[in-house]
């Protein structure tokens, strides 16, 4: 049996860099012609890197140009796949006819995106005509039907969506976004989505007669988690497993990629079997602790019911957060170890940190301190930092660190941490950080 593929999302580098140890390939766009157009999106160069560091890695790499595609933009589409197959990309993920045609011309492989659809066999195969190399079925399919497309295709792969956010129309081809806000820019088809859905509603008929829901957030799904389920996915012949989450954090990537990468590798080692079922119960624990709106099983199962919607809020219901410590002052590659300035809280040997780079820098390491160094001499642990009563340490982790000046220290906690600025007559300027 051919192993399963698991495709995680990336909104820049340091979302590569976080799940590259774990993901099999990844799926980003450029600033223009994909689904997650408020993503941060990568420049061309910046998509050259990726693609370079990914590869280097062994990782397969997929540009998103998925949104519908107006007259006025079909040249600048063809020079958008036409620079994907340039620099290397291993496919492209597409929608729009047009979009269709020209990775045809240009020779780039197709994957055909959620957006177009699939639910049954007969589309399935019309695309597989046209040359897609894999098709990624509508969220709507259940696994049964599933497994049916599949076994009805001869070369078409199928890709499916696991994890992460759900819309609440089918497969995200809404107007709604588009309607509130009276432009077409807005459209969920154009990768603009306010999410409107997400919000409370009341709904009157025209004799002002009230449809009474569960809730008023009754078009708020709940996010899509099949963690449980991993044995039955792969056992439908499903060929790669698709995170949803470019408008996430790296962090957020590291934890989703990590756990399924975990699942994966425990059913082809025989391990997930109904012995190891309380492996998933912790594999949900980790899950809810990130970005979450609480977890549905979508229409794998069943059909959706008001069960799967989220009454409660629309947004993230983790109580964890990262909490900024400090920065980095300088990093010594030679002796692997950084130097930091402290804030906020303070540092233990044994503890997990964070650092990652701001806006100029791609820095993402996530590792247990090993060693801290106080003015010369090695400490279990530091004392309370504040922002007026800064503490400076040496730390050296456990592998080998990759860190630049400037980059932000964190911990992932879901314990209340202060960080507020105090008046004070003695202003500490940043050069004397150097010798406290």
């Amino acid at each position: 049996m051919k192993k399963v593929e698991l495709l995680a999302p990336a909104k820049n580098i340091k979302a590569i860099n976080a799940g590259i140890d774990y993901a099999d390939s990844f799926y980003f766009g450029a600033k223009d012609f994909n689904m997650r157009m408020q993503a941060d999106n990568f420049t061309d160069r910046e998509l050259a890197r990726a693609v370079k560091m990914c590869h280097d890695r062994g990782k397969k790499v997929y540009f998103t140009s998925n949104i519908l595609v107006y007259e006025n933009e079909l040249n600048l589409l063809y020079q958008a796949l036409a620079n994907a197959y340039e620099i290397g990309f291993d496919a492209a993920i597409v929608n729009d006819i047009a979009a269709i045609e020209y990775a045809k011309d240009i020779g780039i492989p197709i994957h055909v995106s959620t957006q177009q659809n699939i639910s049954n066999s007969t589309a399935a195969k019309f695309f597989e005509k046209l040359g897609a190399e894999r098709l990624i079925l509508a969220r709507e399919c259940s696994l049964e039907q599933i497994a049916e497309i599949k076994s009805k295709l001869t070369t078409a792969g199928i890709e499916v969506f696991i994890h992460g956010a759900m819309c609440t129309s089918i497969s995200g081809r809404c107007y709604f976004s588009m309607d509130v806000c009276g432009d077409n820019e807005h459209s969920a088809n154009r990768g603009r989505c306010v999410q409107p859905c997400r919000r409370e509603w009341r709904v009157f008929d025209e004799k002002n007669n009230e449809y009474i829901y569960d809730g008023v957030r009754f078009m708020n799904s709940r996010d899509l988690c099949m963690i449980e389920y991993i044995p039955e996915l792969i056992e439908a012949n499903i060929d790669a497993f698709k995170i949803e989450g470019r408008m996430r954090s790296p962090h957020y990537v590291e934890i989703v990629t990590k756990i399924y990468h975990e699942a994966i590798e425990s059913y082809y080692k025989n391990k997930f079997t109904k012995d190891q079922k309380k492996m998933v119960g912790k594999w949900i624990y980790e899950l809810k602790k990130v970005y979450n709106r609480g977890f549905t099983n979508g229409f794998y199962l069943k059909r959706a019911t008001q069960e799967d919607q989220q009454h409660v809020s629309p947004t993230n219901l983790s109580h964890w957060r990262l909490i900024e410590l400090g920065q980095v002052l300088t990093y010594s590659k030679t002796e692997n170890k950084a130097k930091v300035l402290l804030r906020n809280g303070r540092l233990k040997e044994g503890m997990r940190i964070l650092l990652q780079g701001g806006t100029r820098s791609d820095t993402y390491f996530h590792q247990t301190i090993k060693l801290i160094e106080y003015k010369n001499h090695r400490v279990k642990s530091t004392r309370k930092a504040s922002y007026n009563s800064p503490v400076v340490v040496w730390i050296n982790a456990e592998e080998q660190m990759q860190s630049k000046k400037r980059d932000k220290l964190y911990i992932f906690t879901n314990k209340t941490y202060r960080h507020r600025k105090k008046r004070s007559d003695k202003k500490l300027r940043k050069k004397d950080y150097y010798k406290l």
